[in-house]
């Protein structure tokens, strides 16, 4: 029997999503790192120093990306969408900038942290710089609207991450407080990220809201992830140390999860863990366990799994595109 041609285009594999979103907008994420550099221009130095670094230490460019498809999506034919995607992933930057003070993390993507390696004075500073100038050049741009949804998001992210600050150590959280602070801290922005697009493209209010409403869910999943990731994953494939939420004192939904299902005697366990500074590895994993025991990593993960769903529905309202997959 003859071989089949495997060159033959019914016989060639599916493109993979990731496939899929670089063939979309590949060139225009090129685009979006050539705009960072040239905003961190800079006379200081170490401006341009830990934004370089921070560039070149990877990361997913995801909230960039959600820009670049939702005006795509949207029929957007200019090139203001990269400005505005670059924009996005200054104050991402920001934020991973001050987080990493905040939760005195020595690593992220895998390498040193920008303050383990230049302190913490040098962190926040720069990340007000990146705040900053990203606001002076939306305001330049003179789109009030795209302006109005970037102040929007980062002051709700603003009082997700207080909230979360204040609720530390606090077993008593339950998951709807849990969902309502990763909504504002992380889902917020991600949430502008995929409105921007809408805004750009000039779309009915009802799909302007549709793919806000779709990055708020996308967000919400993106953490639930990130946080059994914590419990779960090796500090390799990571980026960062795991076990870092539990040594921080940060409840999230594996343990609250767990904690509703638990004895009291593993309950007083885990409060004394929590508070313990610091938290040994033998402890840790006795923690993990308990989770896994009482199905907290299952349950993060069909939460977050329902919330791509959710979000997946908001897409209904635009036609079929290799944007929309």
């Amino acid at each position: 029997m003859d071989r089949v041609n495997s060159s033959h285009p019914l016989m060639r594999e599916k493109a993979s999503p990731l496939e899929i979103v670089h063939e979309c907008i590949g060139d225009d994420l090129e685009k979006v790192d050539q705009e960072f550099r040239k905003n961190l221009e800079s006379n200081v130095p170490i401006i341009s120093a830990i934004g370089e670094y921070l560039l070149l230490s990877g990361g997913k460019r995801f909230r960039a990306k959600l820009v670049l498809l939702s005006s795509k999506l949207c029929g957007y034919h200019g090139e203001v969408h990269i400005s505005m995607a670059s924009l996005i992933e200054f104050i991402h930057t920001a934020t991973l900038l001050h987080d990493d003070v905040v939760d005195r993390a020595e690593l992220r993507r895998g390498i040193d942290s920008a303050n383990s390696k230049w302190g913490n004075e040098a962190s926040v500073l720069v990340g007000d710089f990146l705040f900053t100038k990203c606001f002076s050049l939306l305001v330049q741009s003179g789109n009030w609207k795209i302006l109005q949804t970037v102040c929007k998001a980062t002051t709700v992210m603003a009082e997700g991450e207080l909230e979360e600050l204040i609720r530390t150590n606090d077993l008593s959280l339950t998951e709807g407080d849990y969902l309502s602070i990763i909504a504002s801290k992380t889902a917020s922005l991600i949430s502008a990220s995929a409105k921007i697009g809408a805004i750009l493209g000039n779309v009915s209010e009802e799909k302007e809201k549709a793919l806000a409403e779709f990055g708020l869910n996308v967000g919400i999943a993106f953490q639930l992830i990130d946080d059994h990731l914590d419990y779960t994953s090796n500090e390799e494939e990571f980026g960062k140390k795991i076990g870092i939420d539990l040594q921080d004192g940060k409840i999230t939904l594996p343990l609250i999860f767990s904690l509703r299902h638990c004895n009291r005697e593993e309950e007083t366990f885990i409060r004394r863990t929590v508070e313990s500074d610091p938290i040994t590895k033998d402890d840790f994993f006795r923690v993990v366990a308990m989770i896994e025991r009482y199905d907290g990593i299952q349950y993060t993960l069909e939460k977050a799994e329902a919330y791509i769903q959710r979000a997946m529905a908001h897409l209904h309202l635009f036609p079929d595109s290799k944007e929309k997959e």
